[in-house]
């Protein structure tokens, strides 16, 4: 009975093209995309901001490696060992490339995007910040962005310091001047709510932050995939971000660093690999980027994320952005046709792909639940960010995060599903 009212069938999916962009092509490339689940509803995945599906070829040049060229890098003088260490380094170069950076060196490759942040917080914090001085985070910032910060002031005595966000998920920038004082030292800060979906004004709060002396940490991970960031462009201190959220492979993940702050910067591991000569009084570390990559680092990991970026350069991150712009407003319309759903968050020409939402009456995980029975993959819960959470009042949302390969008839069947859902509980 269910299964006829929601009118959702196993067919293929239908996707709008766009200029240079073409939805159905560029499923193909996707293995996972045209799984059963449950072993009957073909696969609708909407949970994108948690992490994307990755491409054939980044696959395939994964499993390349570990065929014919895997090898330890930077330590063997085989061959074997210069064609990985070719190859990882060529990797350094593309995410280079793929952001601005001035200098290949500025790119240290780590686990992910919380690393990343606890690798500034321990190195540069720890030899920066004191009792006293104020770290300046958002209300809107995902936990990554908020314990390394909270540890850092347990270790020093330092304050941490909440930028507001306003009603309708944007950050209240009126009285910015008065959270960038003489005692303030960092902003920590998101380019894009991985709840709300809110495209922040960076730019602008780069500017202003460093008219004050004001160091940047810029998360990145729900923005360079989808639009983008220019490190010179926008003069940042520091920017994170990790290789799932942009097809490529989990545990692989990069900080940028302007090069004067990383010289400066002590190391933040100690072992193999970034040490110049030890001895036993002691030791001098490496040059850049080494510095920062102990032990034997994510090889293969690095290696497929600069594939991903190479599919990202093919499809074009213009193309994406304008695509999912047009995913993101049919998703609003079709969840407000739905009723007794408040959509998080801002209108879709100020966000990305991602529609946070709650449903009058239904909690959030009863919701996914009942979307997977029929083969829709969303995210429920506080999203690791419990501080807006309680900002907005909510213990829980629903969130349903879009990507180039999603399609306008994968959201109007989450509409389907969601009246569904209002119908089962209805009836209870």
């Amino acid at each position: 009975m269910m299964d006829k009212a929601l009118k959702i069938t196993p067919e293929a999916t239908t996707g709008k093209k766009i200029p240079g962009l073409d939805p159905l092509g560029l499923r193909a490339d996707f293995p996972i995309l045209s799984t059963l689940v449950h072993e009957k509803w073909p696969l609708v995945y909407l949970d994108n901001a948690a992490t994307t599906q990755r491409p054939r070829q980044v696959i395939d040049s994964m499993v390349d490696v570990y065929e014919t060229k895997n090898a330890n890098v930077h330590r063997g003088i085989h061959w074997l060992s210069e064609q990985s260490t070719n190859l990882y380094e060529e990797a350094r170069n593309k995410v280079s490339k793929f952001i601005n950076a001035a200098d290949s060196r500025e790119i240290i490759f780590t686990r992910g995007t919380t690393e990343g942040i606890n690798l500034v917080a321990r190195s540069w914090g720890d030899a920066n910040i004191r009792a006293g001085d104020e770290i300046l985070l958002t209300e809107m910032e995902h936990h990554a962005n908020i314990v390394p910060w909270q540890q850092l002031a347990e270790r020093t005595g330092a304050i941490i310091r909440w930028l507001p966000i306003t009603d309708e998920g944007h950050l209240a920038l009126d009285n910015l001047e008065s959270y960038l004082g003489p005692r303030t030292r960092l902003l920590a800060v998101t380019e894009i709510s991985n709840v709300l979906g809110t495209i922040n004004p960076v730019a602008e709060l780069i500017e202003r932050a460093h008219a004050q002396g004001i160091l940047v940490l810029l998360d990145a991970a729900q923005s360079v995939a989808h639009r983008g960031v220019d490190v010179r462009q926008l003069g940042a201190d520091f920017v994170v971000f990790g290789g799932h959220k942009m097809l490529g492979p989990t545990g692989i993940g990069v900080l940028y660093g302007r090069s004067k702050l990383l010289k400066a910067m002590p190391p933040f591991i100690g072992g193999g690999g970034m040490i110049r000569r030890v001895r036993k009084d002691g030791f001098e570390p490496a040059d850049l980027p080494l510095k920062f990559e102990a032990g034997t680092p994510p090889i293969v990991e690095a290696i497929g994320l600069g594939v991903a970026i190479d599919y990202l350069d093919r499809v074009g991150l213009p193309a994406i952005h304008q695509y999912e712009q047009m995913l993101t407003t049919r998703a609003h319309e079709v969840l407000q046709a739905v009723g007794d759903v408040r959509i998080i968050g801002p209108s879709p020409r100020d966000k990305i792909g991602i529609v946070s939402f709650v449903m009058r009456g239904i909690h959030a995980h009863d919701i996914a639940q009942i979307l997977d029975r029929y083969g829709i993959a969303v995210r429920a819960g506080h999203h690791c960010t419990m501080p807006l959470h309680k900002r907005l009042g909510l213990t829980a949302t629903t969130r349903a995060s879009f990507y180039f390969y999603n399609t306008l008839d994968e959201i109007d069947k989450l509409g389907t599903a969601l009246e569904e859902t209002k119908k089962i509980f209805r009836r209870r």
